[in-house]
């Protein structure tokens, strides 16, 4: 018995988990542990009501291909025990264990939900090796091909066809793209690419689906002449995923359905070569998933976890049967999905890197998830994160709001995008929640033109997902988030960010106030801007996010987006929060939400950010910000800075347009809503404020064109502590509008009285900095 190697686990490493801190959320829970050696590891998993482990009250499972595990059985409620051990061979078909890894405890509680995972010996006992898999099971075709020639609008079926089909039956297949030039990476190139991928995507898929339910030979020759022109493009080549997965993703989901759909109507030969096609392309994404990127032991990658949905589940289903790697392959993104799934946020339903990824990451989740439940027979979104995952663009990313969300944003400065709402009627189905459908409908009504954009048009196609949505799903009718709908201080504690609200059913006198503080800090498409915050206000962005979305990896990208600067939040001595390239640093730069409550006038907020600091300002201590959102109409910013030597704060907000500055005021003036902003107390004396209108570091010819914005700081004197508190008033334009206040500070501490215009008086105590 060999002595077993058990890692300390790291920051962007898997847990070891479930422990004694753990709080269950489904049940049964789900196992993960650090492996034990680089490769070619599987394990032997014991859990059992009793520490000792006696024989009669222990479940032994074996063998565990990986370092993580979903039980196929409930538990019931109380305290239970698991240990873990290494298998190995050592020839001649012995295997011996390990010793024993040590012993944690968990609590199942009652009345959670029930998520089972069934064996790996049982999971495809439903699954029909006929075809097609993909959506319409032979059995669903027949009844689908039904409906629609007795109503030919049925599912959208009539626009289906008109717009997303006819386009391509005349239409020569898209050339294999060429390399870049010299293989280095063209950002319009990659796009160019990858767009002419999704377009041969649509081709293939649309065809071939409208053939077979059509039983046209026409459109069906059409499909089988894109197939197999795709099918001779280089596997190794401009298509393959180590050079352009993006391009590489959307082939693979082309083949498989052509492959799917087309089964029957493809000669043996054909069969067989296209087949092999798949599995080559698939192969490779599989390979860099499991074997290189590792996401069971790093799950930190946000292209290889997504490659899980839009890559390895259409493939694999496509192939299950007919390849044995298939079922591998199969296996392993059913064990991950039921696990570890997702890695950017928990229970609660957040997303750490943004509305904008939530919306690609579970836009090919959904589609897998639906795939899976048509052909497997098991339901992935009965897990607790697809419960609640609709209130993240909801209470995050409103529908009437522009540059008012954290992180990567290929939409920004636009309104959230239509696939976000399609996203979000998704569980509007699932759950029956009105306020999901009413997010749809707001923002289908708003986006006329969603097609003209790249980040739709590359990415989906708005008619094949209304023609399986109204298949699948029920209507569920809209409810508009009135109060008492609505959560006032929404705190999604999974991943630090936390809304308020005020008249989220109308534009005109909606204001929404979003904070953030992260333990994901900058990693991925997360940016330094722990502690940050953004207002928009009566139809209107005023505190914003600035930038623009030039391209992933651009000067724009690296040097402003990401980067304190560009947010609003503190420097300290001019430096902000890390966000480079080293994932440890980005993870490391990190913050807290520490509270977040509400009670009648007022909402709160409390976040620490001082490690997000740490690496490019160590002189920090400690930095709290602390937001008062005071009589649902003005917000009251405290921030408390601790140094080990004096230095030098700057306090920083963006605007769309320029500031009207004066004395220890800034103005933000819009065109429909306006903002006051005043540093009525800083501890160090007066601030000293500037703005400018520059995009520092970023490439002339990126955003040549573009508008400017306008980058406020107000910087503080020297000192070891500073206090400052900023009052910010949102108001409609030419309201005139003012929050008057008065300073005690008599005592230890200090007391800032503030009185609205309806005579309301609230309180704000703040520390004084000695």
């Amino acid at each position: 018995m060999s002595k077993l190697f058990e890692p300390v686990s790291g920051l962007l490493t898997v847990p070891y988990e479930p422990n004694d801190r753990s709080e269950l959320r489904e049940n049964p829970p789900r196992f993960t542990w650090m492996p034990a050696k680089p490769e070619e590891d599987r394990y032997v998993l014991q859990v059992s009501s009793s520490a000792g482990f006696e024989a009669d009250l222990t479940e032994t499972i074996e063998p565990v291909p990986y370092n993580f595990h979903t039980p196929d059985r409930v538990y019931e409620p109380g305290t239970y025990y698991w240990r873990y051990a290494l298998l190995e061979e050592v020839g001649q078909g012995k295997v011996v264990r390990s010793d024993w890894s040590a012993t944690r405890s968990f609590v199942v509680p009652e009345r959670v939900a029930e998520t089972p995972l069934p064996s790996r010996q049982s999971r495809y006992a439903e699954a029909s090796s006929s075809h097609p898999r993909l959506w319409l099971q032979p059995e669903r075709v027949e009844a689908f091909r039904r409906r629609i020639s007795e109503e030919h609008t049925a599912f959208g079926w009539d626009v289906f066809l008109e717009k997303s089909v006819r386009p391509w039956l005349d239409k020569e297949p898209i050339a294999e793209p060429a390399r870049y030039p010299d293989n280095k990476r063209v950002a319009a190139l990659w796009r160019r690419m990858y767009m002419d991928c999704q377009e041969t995507l649509y081709a293939i898929r649309h065809l071939s689906v409208a053939g077979v339910l059509l039983e046209d030979e026409n459109i069906i020759e059409q499909a089988k002449m894109w197939l197999l022109r795709v099918v001779g493009w280089d596997v190794r080549g401009t298509t393959s995923r180590d050079y352009n997965d993006e391009a590489a993703f959307r082939i693979v989901q082309a083949v498989a359905w052509g492959y799917d759909w087309l089964h029957g109507y493809l000669s043996d030969e054909e069969r067989s070569t296209v087949r092999a096609n798949l599995l080559a392309r698939t192969e490779q994404v599989a390979h860099h998933v499991i074997e290189r990127s590792r996401i069971h032991r790093v799950p930190y990658d946000s292209h290889a976890v997504r490659s899980l949905s839009s890559v390895l589940a259409p493939a694999c289903i496509a192939m299950l049967h007919e390849e044995p790697k298939a079922r591998e392959w199969l296996d392993y993104t059913l064990e991950y999905f039921s696990c570890l799934y997702t890695p950017w946020g928990g229970a609660d339903g957040g997303w750490a890197e943004g509305p904008m990824y939530w919306t690609t990451g579970l836009a090919y989740l959904i589609d897998a998830f639906n795939l899976i439940r048509h052909y497997v027979g098991i339901d992935l979104f009965e897990r607790p994160f697809f419960a609640s995952t609709g209130d993240f663009p909801l209470y995050t990313n409103s529908p009437d709001t522009i540059r008012a969300s954290f992180g990567d944003q290929s939409s920004l400065g636009e309104p959230p995008s239509l696939k976000t709402a399609y996203n979000i009627r998704q569980f509007a189905g699932l759950t029956g929640n009105g306020l999901y459908q009413w997010y749809y409908e707001q923002v289908r009504q708003s986006d006329k033109d969603a097609d003209s954009k790249f980040y739709n048009y590359g990415w989906w196609d708005f008619r094949f997902d209304d023609l399986l949505y109204r298949h699948d799903y029920p209507e569920v009718e809209p409810v508009a988030p009135v109060p008492g709908e609505v959560e006032p201080v929404k705190w999604f504690r999974d991943v630090g960010w936390v809304a308020i609200h005020r008249r989220m059913d109308d534009p005109s006198e909606h204001i929404q106030l979003l904070a953030k503080s992260s333990s994901y800090g900058s990693l991925s498409h997360s940016h330094g801007d722990q502690n940050g915050f953004l207002l928009h206000a009566y139809g209107e962005p005023l505190a914003i996010d600035s930038g623009y979305y030039i391209a992933f990896g651009s000067t724009m990208h690296r040097n402003w987006r990401r980067q304190t600067i560009s947010k609003n939040v503190l420097l300290i001595d001019g430096q902000g929060q890390y966000a480079g390239t080293d994932k440890v640093k980005c993870k490391e730069a990190s913050g807290c939400v520490e509270e977040a409550s509400s009670r009648p006038g007022l909402a709160y907020v409390r976040m620490d950010a001082t490690p997000a600091y740490r690496e490019n300002a160590p002189q920090l201590k400690r930095y709290v910000r602390e937001i008062h959102w005071l009589d649902d109409s003005y917000a009251v910013i405290v921030d408390s800075v601790d140094l080990d030597r004096p230095g030098r704060v700057a306090w920083l907000m963006h605007a769309l347009d320029k500031m009207r500055l004066k004395g220890q005021s800034f103005r933000v003036v819009g065109a429909k809503a306006e903002m006051e902003g005043r540093f009525v107390y800083c501890s160090s004396g007066d601030l000293e404020l500037s703005q400018h209108d520059r995009f520092t570091d970023v490439e002339p010819s990126e955003v040549e064109g573009l508008a400017s914005h306008w980058h406020l700081s107000a910087e503080t004197g020297l000192a070891t502590s500073h206090r400052i508190v900023t009052l910010l008033v949102p108001m409609k334009k030419d309201a005139n509008q003012y929050v008057s206040y008065f300073i005690d500070d008599q005592d230890h501490g200090i007391h800032l009285y503030f009185t609205d215009a309806n005579g309301s008086t609230r309180m704000v105590a703040v520390s004084k900095a000695y």
